[in-house]
């Protein structure tokens, strides 16, 4: 499939963008059509780790997880959910574990859809198995079972492929421990960038050829790293100045899997989808202050703005008072996606948007950042360069620093500022020759970092 390079935004302006549309609708699964006007909740869940012991257990823990989900939404009134099933590493492993688990999966959600009319769609998303113990191996004897088990679950019936890929981590790893502003835009924006052009080239392949969507990334090995290790506002670990910069770079980065055949929704733990989606104009997953059961972020009603999913990120099955947790979270997602739905069909989306917004804008340089303003921007900057895969990141990390260095009503504390305005220099003392970046960091990451290989990205 050929690479189609975005040089310009899908959106004239950021106000045109909201919750529930999309320039792009996506239509799957059992009824489901996401972009064309009402957002859908999309319930996240683990097994409990003894599940993991047999084929048989995995399964029966799925369908008792795909029951419980289906009959809330019945018992309380909600037409349409969506369910990811992110993989145990022994589904991946074994593609016909995740097969097996995606057709037990469907064969419950096509009983609900005719016994109740309930829509809903099934995403699975593999692991990237393709690390070993000592050193990343992208290209090497873990490819072909990865690309196995997506056929395999795409054959099972699940209506959409994602992944969380990992290209580019172990430079990344190495740069955010010494706030190397280089080795981020190289990690994130170049490697990331080029192992994910090869990766979902074949995705799209397996999801054409199965007749399935494939759906899309996100940057959780490296931007969400840094978000985590920046932790909340007392946290001094990383400047979320700096975490702000990486899911800038991710922007770009992100916006590579839908270059080589992805078509939405992008994947829920990927903050930097609002970027993508005002580039890109397709539908998104979010998550936000229903992923409290597995982080926490200082965004959490923000980050509604824009979704056309709206997730809750990985919970472990088990109970609580209200039910089982995946029963809990999907009521609670599901309620949220009523409010946006009667915001859309009484003409008062960008109302609630804007209130979304206005509630945390100011409480980090994250948020801010995010705001769909400003993210707006981040895009634009993007897309300027859109074509030259070190260019385009290096833009989304400057507009980034220029947005916050002018931020009006976001009070940043000295430390953050101080690396700021580091990053900022940084980032203007680097060469505008990609090839000259390429050469210096090829020098210099192989002769510092043992476990970079090369060839992992075909150079």
């Amino acid at each position: 499939m050929a690479v189609k390079r975005y040089t310009q935004m899908a959106y004239a302006n950021a106000d045109e963008m909201v919750f529930g549309r999309a320039k792009y609708p996506v239509k799957t699964g059992l009824g489901i059509e996401l972009g064309a006007g009402c957002t859908i909740a999309e319930v996240n869940y683990a097994p409990r780790p003894e599940a993991g012991a047999s084929k048989e257990k995995l399964v029966n823990e799925y369908q008792r997880i795909t029951r419980d989900i289906l009959q809330r939404m019945v018992q309380v009134g909600f037409p349409a959910v969506v369910l990811e099933t992110e993989h145990v590493q022994q589904m991946t492993n074994n593609p016909t574990w995740g097969g097996e688990v995606a057709h037990a999966q469907k064969t419950i959600m096509e009983e609900y859809y005719e016994e109740y009319g309930l829509k809903s769609a099934l995403r699975h998303t593999p692991g990237d198995i393709r690390e070993n113990k000592d050193y990343m191996d992208l290209r090497g004897n873990k490819y072909p079972v990865l690309m196995e088990s997506f056929e395999a679950v795409a054959e099972g019936g699940a209506d959409f492929l994602s992944i969380e890929s990992m290209g580019g981590k172990e430079i990344f790893d190495y740069a955010i421990l010494r706030n190397d502003i280089a080795g981020m835009l190289y990690a994130i924006g170049v490697l990331g960038s080029m192992d994910m052009e090869y990766l979902w080239q074949d995705i799209a392949k397996v999801a054409q050829k199965k007749n399935v969507v494939a759906a899309g990334d996100t940057d959780c090995a490296q931007a969400n790293t840094a978000m985590f290790i920046a932790g909340g506002l007392l946290d001094k670990n990383l400047a979320h100045t700096l975490a702000i910069i990486a899911r800038s770079l991710a922007g770009a980065r992100t916006l590579s899997g839908y270059e080589a055949g992805a078509v939405g929704p992008g994947k829920d733990c990927g903050y930097e989808n609002i970027f993508v989606k005002a580039i890109t104009g397709m539908p998104m997953a979010f998550e936000g202050k229903t992923s409290t059961c597995a982080h926490s972020d200082v965004m959490g009603n923000l980050i509604m703005q824009c979704c056309d999913l709206w997730s809750n990120e990985s919970v472990e099955y088990h109970s609580e008072f209200g039910g089982t947790t995946v029963q809990c979270w999907s009521e609670t997602l599901s309620y949220d996606c009523a409010l946006m739905n009667v915001a859309l069909k009484s003409g008062n989306e960008k109302l609630l948007r804007d209130l979304l917004v206005a509630s945390d804008k100011y409480r980090d340089p994250q948020s801010y950042i995010l705001a769909y303003d400003n993210a707006y921007k981040i895009g634009q900057a993007i897309v300027k360069d859109g074509n030259n895969l070190y260019l385009r990141a290096k833009n989304a990390a400057v507009e980034c620093c220029n947005l916050l260095t002018s931020a009006q009503g976001l009070e940043m504390t000295r430390f953050e500022i101080n690396a700021l305005q580091k990053a900022k220099g940084e980032l203007e003392a680097l060469t505008a020759d990609a090839d000259k970046f390429m050469s210096d960091c090829m020098s210099k990451y192989k002769a510092e970092i043992k476990v970079f290989r090369p060839e992992n990205y075909g150079l």
